[in-house]
């Protein structure tokens, strides 16, 4: 008799703290309003739970590598912008200058006035990144001035000697898919990045091409001016209008990028939250029914032990 009340008495424990840990169970996805919390509540809603989180992170990154690209991208568009003045104004003064009527001292103001532009074309080609310091136009070789410029004794600009590289970063921004938005200061190779200021694939040598026409306008050489460096400036204006369509295109690239990223990460939270998160209104109802249960295991339970007792006394 005490053998099977012992064995019952083992399994009446045993089925009570079922219902309690279903209680705690249910109690806790309450409280915190999720399913899954380890392995065990639910091995294959735990894995890919994991999945979608590592997924979500990587997102994360992509986005966070987008918007620095973004504000990269905005800031040598700016340095384009200026660029672009700089040769405007530059075609401007060697359409002027080659007219017949253009006087002696009219090319000499001309020549002091493109001075003035060199100078603030190798300052626009040294622009830094306002976020992390870095110079744009040097190449991978970011960490000082890419462009530096010698001057005489009557502060002309003699030479600019260009101190990066034609390499560049590349960034992640999605599966599979790196993207730059840097232009080397100068590439004198047939392939790879064009170059900003110097490019062999284009022709483009800005800098020289600038010098050229204020030693020209110096010297009052009108058929040069015409000939040569009109003709060279067109394949700098060219290069830049090349190099502020390509920054629209990567601009472009980068925004249509940046919402895959947060549709994606939307998503996932989407798919993390069925994967792990607990219905509510249903966990409630399971949690109402384990009280329940438990309560009535207990009044079922308190009952038979006494009459377990009486019959023992009996």
């Amino acid at each position: 008799m005490r053998i099977a009340t012992n064995a019952y008495t083992d399994a009446m424990l045993n089925q009570y703290n079922q219902l309690a840990g279903k209680q705690y169970t249910l109690q806790n996805q309450v409280s915190t309003g999720l399913r899954v919390q380890s392995a065990s509540d639910d091995p294959v809603a735990m894995q890919n739970t994991l999945d979608y989180a590592a997924d979500k992170s990587t997102q994360t990154q992509y986005s966070a590598n987008i918007t620095t690209l973004q504000s990269r991208a905005d800031t040598i568009y700016t340095a384009l912008q200026s660029l672009q003045t700089v040769s405007s104004r530059v075609g401007e003064i060697a359409t002027s200058a080659a007219t017949a009527t253009t006087s002696a001292s009219d090319l000499n103001n001309y020549a002091d006035e493109v001075n003035t532009l060199i100078k603030q074309v190798v300052t626009a080609a040294n622009t830094t990144d306002p976020s992390t310091g870095q110079y744009l136009f040097g190449g991978t070789a970011s960490g000082s001035a890419p462009f530096t410029a010698t001057t005489d004794a009557n502060g002309n600009v003699t030479a600019v000697t260009y101190n990066g590289n034609s390499s560049v970063n590349q960034s992640e921004i999605g599966t599979n898919l790196t993207t730059s938005v840097d232009i080397p200061g100068a590439n004198t190779g047939t392939g790879g990045v064009r170059g900003l200021i110097t490019d062999q694939q284009s022709g483009a040598d800005f800098l020289n091409h600038l010098i050229s026409l204020r030693n020209d306008l110096q010297a009052g050489n009108k058929t040069a001016i015409t000939n040569t460096d009109s003709v060279n400036l067109g394949k700098d204006e060219n290069n830049l209008a090349y190099q502020v369509a390509n920054n629209g295109v990567q601009q472009n690239q980068l925004t249509a990028a940046a919402t895959f990223a947060t549709n994606r990460s939307s998503g996932l939270d989407t798919m993390i939250s069925n994967a792990s998160s607990a219905d509510l209104m249903t966990t409630m109802v399971q949690l109402n029914q384990a009280q329940t249960a438990y309560q009535a295991a207990l009044q079922s339970g308190s009952k038979i032990i006494q009459l377990s007792i009486l019959n023992y006394i009996q």
